[in-house]
């Protein structure tokens, strides 16, 4: 008996070797995976009350974060393309690099191309220089491409079975042991992970309604020469640059006014720069400064500490690289919940339970 116990002992060892070298090797989309279901289940809980079932109600809750991201991404590299494009034929980019048979020389010709054109230009042999480069990036392209691709369709099928299948896997990890130590720490962990992402997400909504709003209430007041371009835009990727720590907010409105303000110093409107200065104060102040102070703290969870949260944030993508982002938090939630929770007991000390008599309130025995 003992000999077929090491047997199964042995196997179940090496399958979770097995298992741990693949979430280690998927380590990123399956953090994200994490910070998304906790993201979005709280939501994904109120759409009971419609009697919906659990996989339309996993499929809404994920296209509330994903649609609108991916619509943003996608609108952000249209504006990109288009103003590139602008900019090459307003200022004389292959004059300046002195390329006239360069790849951007001869698309620079091709401001309005049409079908026939297009067709032209391929047999003469303009898109030559842009074909051989591509080719020599085609498997980095490739790689790259076929990674992103992976690693989304990893992110959203963990979610998604997540979301549908979540409950299970807390009742499976609560029969592994009925301990009421590991029984409080998971229940105790699990609900303040909810609170802590859950609060990122709505922290994220919040600064980018903000966002939109001052930026859209400075326009209506700038003159046309420093208006902010595509207020609304840039307010959504304000409220989404909040999750990035210590910089944050600030890669995205300190480069809207360098934007704003070289055109008008080249056209020597000094005075203009008036405006961009009260759009960085405002910004700072509203934008910035105020949602940190007032909003944070509602939105990072019910024990887990403010400084401590955002100290998180900065030391995660130093020491795991980008998705540190989301994993330096899962972390932080899970150690200072076993802090809280296990620890004490483990060594031997029982948690003051606190008073059990309300303040003001007199005992039985005092009458």
């Amino acid at each position: 008996m003992d000999e077929k116990r090491f047997v199964v002992a042995l196997f179940g060892l090496a399958v979770a070797i097995v298992a741990g070298y693949v979430a280690y090797r998927f380590v990123a989309p399956l953090t994200v995976a994490v910070f998304l279901y906790y993201s979005t289940r709280r939501f994904y809980h109120r759409l009971e009350r419609f009697r919906l079932p659990s996989r339309v109600r996993a499929v809404v809750s994920l296209s509330l974060i994903g649609v609108p991201l991916i619509g943003l991404v996608s609108y952000t590299l249209v504006l990109l393309i288009l103003e590139a494009r602008r900019f090459i034929e307003q200022y004389p980019v292959a004059d300046t690099i002195g390329a006239e048979n360069s790849v951007i020389g001869d698309l620079a010709e091709l401001s309005n191309p049409t079908a026939d054109e297009l067709l032209t230009a391929y047999r003469s042999g303009q898109f030559d220089p842009l074909i051989d480069l591509v080719s020599e990036q085609a498997s980095l392209l490739a790689s790259t491409v076929s990674g992103l691709a992976l690693n989304l369709l990893i992110t959203v099928v963990v979610t998604y079975y997540l979301l549908i299948d979540g409950d299970k896997f807390h009742d499976w990890l609560l029969s592994l042991d009925d301990d009421a130590i590991v029984r409080e720490y998971l229940e105790t962990a699990d609900a303040e992970l909810e609170a802590v992402l859950y609060g990122n997400l709505l922290n994220v909504i919040a600064i980018g309604v903000i966002a939109v709003v001052t930026y859209l209430g400075y326009n209506a007041v700038a003159p046309a020469a420093v208006e902010i371009p595509y207020p609304t835009l840039a307010g959504a990727l304000t409220g989404v640059a909040s999750l990035i720590p210590v910089i944050g907010m600030k890669i995205v409105y300190i480069p809207l006014a360098a934007a704003m303000s070289v055109p008008v110093a080249l056209d020597g409107e000094v005075s203009l720069l008036v405006y961009v200065a009260g759009f960085l104060a405002v910004a700072v102040v509203v934008v910035d400064t105020v949602p940190d102070i007032v909003l944070r703290p509602y939105f990072s969870g019910e024990t887990t500490h403010v400084g401590l949260l955002m100290l998180a944030y900065i030391f995660g993508p130093v020491v795991f690289g980008f998705h540190g982002l989301f994993l330096a938090p899962i972390i932080l939630v899970l150690a200072l919940t076993f802090a809280d929770t296990a620890l004490l007991r483990l060594l031997g000390v029982e948690p003051d339970p606190g008073s059990e008599v309300p303040a003001g309130q007199r005992r039985l025995d005092e009458f």
